[in-house]
């Protein structure tokens, strides 16, 4: 079984940086689907509007998220060990995007940078990846950074109206005594065709095929856009999150009742509310924050923490469980307190500030 208990690490800071460009999907001029309304996939989603600008990359949020990160906390450029990127728009197939960031932000050649191809629960995955090279003590300050910003191609000018744009950064260090995160994780790899991108990589090689426009349940596409099977995903997501919540609560003997906030990976509003009903917590302490900003994959638990709770996280010790479950399949959940947590600003991003 995939738990793991990190212990002498801390969660540190959270920052977020989003697009200032505002998508509303109740009045953009492009009708969601021709089989419903807009306002009937607002109500069932939960998403009335997202961030989103063809011109930013995920590593540009990142970079903007991180840098005002990095001032919040007062860190050293110097004194920062690793950084870990979390992402399925990375800037390219090769090199890494982390590789990238290390020299934009500055950090010492010294650094150790690595990307994560992870979507829906790559905060948890990366966060763990972060704790286990921290726990020992020879990395003392790394940054995570986790979103996507997918670039759409052809097929419309303000992309998937499920999904928004969002770049975030955790900050994690060493913390000799601290208890630091309980963690559990599964996969389900006979799901991976449930969110699948067909062409981009190895597998379907190049041709005029990526190209050919299909249509899913009212939505055209092209090979190199992700397309997902709803209702696969939707049972997938009630039964996985909720299953995990209770395992880790079982296998470290905690009643997770006890916790301040349940941070769920940011799917669609029907899922989360039915994960949250079966989990039977109230709503006050699963905050959401899809109905701004949509389904931004591996940055949403972060996304969340920061539009949602500044102002009552970052002022008193606050215990959280977080959940993300998604693409692969995957999903993971961590338990972990945080005290003196800086949250910085949401951060909105220019079309003209993208780094390349």
């Amino acid at each position: 079984m995939a738990f793991f208990h990190f212990r002498n690490v801390r969660v540190a800071g959270i920052s977020a940086g989003v697009p200032a460009n505002i998508i509303n999907n109740l009045t953009a001029e492009e009708r969601i689907s021709p089989n419903y309304e807009n306002k009937d996939f607002v109500a069932t989603t939960g998403v009335i509007e997202r961030r989103f600008d063809a011109a930013l990359t995920t590593s540009d949020l990142c970079f903007k998220a991180a840098k005002q990160l990095i001032s919040d906390l007062g860190w050293q450029l110097g004194e920062i060990d690793a950084i870990i990127m979390v992402s399925q728009s990375l800037d390219f197939i090769l090199p890494a995007t982390a590789c990238i960031l290390q020299d934009r932000l500055g950090l010492s050649k010294e650094c150790y940078a690595e990307d994560i191809q992870l979507g829906c629960s790559g905060w948890t995955y990366g966060v763990s990846t972060v704790a286990g090279l921290i726990q020992n003590g020879d990395i003392k300050k790394a940054l995570l950074c986790c979103g996507d910003a997918r670039p759409q191609y052809v097929m419309s000018n303000t992309g998937d109206p499920l999904f928004g744009h969002a770049g975030t950064v955790t900050a994690i260090e060493y913390d000799e005594g601290n208890d630091g995160l309980k963690c559990h994780f599964g996969t389900d790899g006979s799901g991976y065709n449930a969110i699948i991108k067909p062409y981009g990589g190895t597998r379907n090689l190049m041709s005029t095929e990526q190209f050919n426009i299909e249509e899913i349940d009212g939505k055209y596409y092209n090979g190199f856009q992700t397309r997902m099977n709803g209702m696969d995903v939707f049972s997938f997501g009630i039964s996985t999150a909720p299953k995990s919540v209770k395992k880790l609560a079982e296998k470290y003997s905690f009643d997770f009742n006890d916790y301040d906030y349940f941070i769920f990976h940011q799917a669609n509003l029907k899922m989360n509310e039915k994960i949250i009903s079966k989990l039977k917590i109230d709503q006050a302490k699963a905050p959401m924050c899809m109905s701004h900003f949509g389904n931004t994959s591996s940055a949403s638990i972060p996304l969340t923490i920061v539009s949602q709770l500044k102002g009552i996280a970052d002022v008193k010790e606050t215990s959280f469980i977080c959940c993300g479950f998604g693409v692969g399949l995957s999903w993971g959940t961590i338990a972990f307190k945080a005290k003196d947590l800086v949250i910085s600003n949401l951060i909105e991003v220019n079309s003209d500030e993208h780094l390349l």
